[in-house]
C-alpha cells in the first residue's frame, strides 16, 4: 500500500468514526437540543419539527449519519458502495456547512476577530474525502 492508499483509507475511516460517533450522540437529548437552533433556521430542514419533535429529528438525522458512516466503511471493500455512501455522506458536509449561512448569529467578532463555530468548518476536509469516494465508487 503506498502513501496515497493510505492516507485514503485514514481519510476515509476519519470521517467514518465522525459520523458514527457523532450519528450516535444525536440520540441523546444534549445533541437534539444542541442542533435545534441550526434545524429550525434551515430552509430545507426546519419542516421536520412540524412533523416530529425536537428528539425524533434528532433521531432521524443520527440514522442517516450512522448508516452513511457504515456506508463508507463497507465502500473500503466494496468500491461500488462508495458511490452511494459517498453522496450521502456529502449531502451531510454540504448541509452542515450550509448552517453558517442559515443560522443566525453563527458569526461573531472576538477582539476584532470575525470567529464562527469552528467545529462547523471541521466538515471541509470530511467534504473533500466524501467526494473523493462518490468518484473512486463511480470507478
Amino acid at each position: 500500500m503506498n502513501l496515497n492508499q493510505f492516507a485514503y483509507k485514514l481519510g476515509v475511516l476519519g470521517t467514518v468514526i465522525i459520523l458514527i460517533w457523532v450519528g450516535l450522540f444525536k440520540f441523546t437529548a444534549v445533541e437534539a437540543g444542541a442542533i435545534k437552533g441550526l434545524v429550525e433556521n434551515h430552509f430545507a430542514m426546519s419542516w421536520m419539527y412540524k412533523v416530529m419533535s425536537v428528539q425524533q429529528v434528532s433521531n432521524f438525522i443520527g440514522i442517516f449519519e450512522v448508516l452513511t458512516g457504515i456506508g463508507l466503511f463497507i465502500s473500503l471493500f466494496f468500491k461500488r458502495i462508495g458511490f452511494y455512501a459517498g453522496f450521502a455522506s456529502a449531502v451531510i458536509f454540504v448541509t452542515t456547512l450550509s448552517f453558517l449561512i442559515t443560522t443566525p448569529g453563527v458569526f461573531k467578532t472576538v477582539e476584532g476577530f470575525p470567529v464562527t463555530d469552528f467545529f462547523i468548518l471541521k466538515d471541509i476536509p470530511y467534504l473533500a474525502i466524501s467526494l473523493m469516494v462518490f468518484v473512486k465508487g463511480k470507478e
